[in-house]
């Protein structure tokens, strides 16, 4: 569903198998934990259960087929919002003694390759999380964005999207909120959600009713400097 406010949902990201194998997966694991947030365990701002599965080997094919999923629809979200791309960054593309700086008209020309490698070295995955929100009772009710100032190592501020897969549905209630654009986004199996990560894109996680619901969720975050400039000369 295309819009205007940067909210973009890719219905059908992931098949319906793939999601209800995850939560088989997550189910059989024991390794949920309680779920946190930027400043740590509050279960009256979030109430989860969540698995963090990125590093971890048992849960290598699923991180990568969701971070491959998640870069398909990134693509195209792009090419929807060009300035997603560069905005932040003076790009510039072409052979050497040919390049040009890429601008959304030039951006619409590339093909998908090179546009793929584009986004490869200027953004990374986050980490992959898994969660589980129970009826009745689960939910992350906190009006919030995902910019934290507080993490050391600063990734939390190179944080440049949200995502969200939906792994199941069959459920009522249970939406993401924004706040400032008015919308909520109803959970559809397989369907992926994509947002910028600021303020102006403030949400919350609705409770769901008459059933449990899982996520897969992260971020789409810069590169460090470094790699996307390199090292500063001595």
């Amino acid at each position: 569903m295309a819009s205007d406010d940067l909210i973009e949902v890719f219905e059908g990201a992931v098949p319906a198998d793939a999601c209800a194998a995850i939560i088989r997966r997550f189910e059989a694991s024991g390794q949920d934990q309680p779920g946190l947030v930027g400043g740590g365990l509050y279960p009256e701002l979030k109430h989860s259960r969540d698995i963090s599965i990125s590093g971890v080997e048992a849960w290598r094919d699923v991180e990568a087929a969701l971070t491959q999923a998640v870069l398909a629809c990134l693509a195209r979200y792009i090419r929807r919002y060009p300035y997603t791309l560069i905005a932040p960054l003076m790009l510039e593309h072409g052979e050497p003694g040919r390049r040009r700086r890429l601008d959304a008209e030039a951006l619409a020309t590339l093909d998908d390759a090179a546009l793929d490698g584009i986004i490869k070295t200027i953004f990374r995955p986050g980490r992959v999380n898994l969660q589980r929100y129970r009826a009745g009772e689960g939910g992350y009710p906190y009006w919030h964005c995902e910019l934290y100032p507080r993490d050391p190592g600063c990734d939390t501020l190179h944080r440049h999207l949200l995502w969200t897969i939906y792994l199941n549905d069959g459920f009522q209630a249970g939406e993401t909120e924004f706040f400032h654009q008015q919308r909520k986004v109803p959970p559809r199996t397989g369907s992926l959600l994509i947002a910028p990560a600021g303020f102006t894109h403030t949400h919350r996680g609705n409770r769901p009713e008459g059933g449990d619901k899982y996520i897969a969720t992260s971020w789409v975050l810069f590169n460090r400097a470094e790699q996307i400039f390199g090292k500063p000369a001595a």
